[in-house]
């Protein structure tokens, strides 16, 4: 059986969802995915704005180091990339429910130890363990959404969990400073923790009724037909195609997330009172472009096309900022930038779910979220390297604009396929 057999099948599977009462759409379950993405980044990036508080420094023995200090979260998106592209095909063995589950439990015990940690080396252990215990996450939801959800549907069910990223960006560093100047910073720790009990139920509630597949018994002829199809998943050209792409997309965020407040104060003269609220603007347009872009995709299911016009929009928007000097212009062209960039976000993986087996949904999902958040997270130090190397804050903003080009180059080949 070709795996095109396999995805037409699955297609028919999913229409055959919507249709049975018993087994109709549920949207309980991406709203589940989406507490689950937001906690996940909430524990992710919050140690950050712990950074600069004497205290933590203390505890932690190391006083006011950057380098060391930033290892802290380095080490994390290491272990989280690695263990996205290792750990996720349990998914395909086990039920991704309860392993969500699981994770969540081991989520919420780390936080607390974290809390209680005196020494730097304690500390670096505990981030590369949460990133091991947190990298599967993202290949998990989307197995499940793959699973729970029709083709026409998934692109906006996808959206809706992946929401999780940017309002846990937004969102994070308030809450975390607001917790440490009114308590202390090992409240901030177990505050984490504490949201993981609430989040825990919401997903037991919001995926009580999914009927999850169950994966095969591990016969020798499972076994074996997992094996075959791994093979063709890891043989198959478009599959890498969407993986390069991937790294080109997330080369943008992980860019725009780290060097934006910067950029406006630093290279073009935005004065700093006006640069944490203006700052905010383009991720709200990327919020926006999201839930625009899942939508309209769905109804035209035209993924590869979808992918290709959001970064090439969101590349041209960096483009022309490199050119602008007003203040409002500056903003306008990199909300327009960001807007774009949001809606190819569920895009992509209706794309992946388009071009891959759904008998291999973790593993290709954890190799394509693993290897763009390993090769993405690089994109600050790189883009610090420019600048520094040339003394021009825009050359930095330039690597973005040549890498979302480099993408939109290399799915080429698959727009009219998918």
């Amino acid at each position: 059986m070709t795996t095109q057999d396999i995805d037409a099948r699955a297609g028919r599977a999913g229409e055959a969802v919507a249709e049975n009462p018993q087994q109709r759409v549920r949207w309980s379950v991406p709203i589940a995915l989406f507490a689950c993405v937001l906690l996940a980044f909430f524990d992710k990036i919050s140690i950050a704005a712990l950074f600069s508080d004497s205290e933590f420094q203390l505890a932690l023995g190391i006083g006011f180091d950057p380098a060391r200090l930033g290892l802290l979260m380095s080490a994390f998106l290491f272990s989280y990339g690695i263990s996205s592209m290792l750990l996720s095909g349990i998914g395909d063995r086990l039920n991704p429910v309860k392993v969500l589950i699981g994770m969540m439990v081991v989520w919420g015990v780390l936080m607390v130890l974290m809390g209680m940690v005196r020494s730097y080396h304690a500390m670096m252990t505990l981030r590369i363990l949460l990133g091991i215990a947190e990298g599967p996450l993202l290949p998990m939801a989307y197995a499940i959404i793959r699973q729970a959800f029709p083709p026409q549907l998934q692109a906006r069910a996808t959206m809706l969990w992946l929401l999780g990223t940017p309002l846990g960006a937004a969102l994070g560093f308030p809450v975390t400073l607001y917790i440490l100047n009114t308590f202390d910073w090992q409240a901030t720790f177990f505050f984490m923790a504490f949201l993981t009990l609430p989040v825990m139920l919401l997903v037991l509630f919001g995926m009580r009724h999914l009927n999850v597949a169950r994966p095969a018994a591990a016969t020798k002829p499972a076994v074996s037909e997992r094996k075959q199809h791994r093979r063709e998943l890891l043989r198959s050209p478009h599959f890498w195609m969407i993986c390069l792409f991937n790294i080109a997309f997330l080369t943008y965020l992980w860019g725009m997330n780290g060097w934006l407040p910067s950029y406006l104060i630093k290279g073009k003269g935005i004065h700093l009172e006006h640069a944490g609220y203006l700052s905010s603007l383009p991720f709200i347009a990327m919020l926006l472009g999201e839930v625009l872009g899942a939508w309209l995709s769905d109804k035209l299911d035209r993924r590869a096309l979808a992918c290709f016009l959001s970064l090439c929009g969101a590349g041209l928007g960096l483009a022309v900022v490199l050119h602008l000097q007003g203040t409002y212009s500056v903003i306008a062209a990199m909300a327009f930038s960001t807007f774009m960039w949001g809606a190819g976000a569920p895009n992509i993986f209706a794309l992946l779910a388009k071009a891959t087996s759904s008998k291999v949904s973790a593993t290709a999902g954890g190799i394509f979220n693993g290897l763009g958040n390993f090769a993405g997270a690089l994109a600050p130090v790189l883009m610090g390297a420019l600048i520094a190397a040339t003394g021009n804050m825009d050359n930095g903003l330039l690597f973005l604009v040549v890498m979302a080009f480099v993408g939109c180059l290399i799915l080429l080949p698959l727009l009219r396929k998918y």
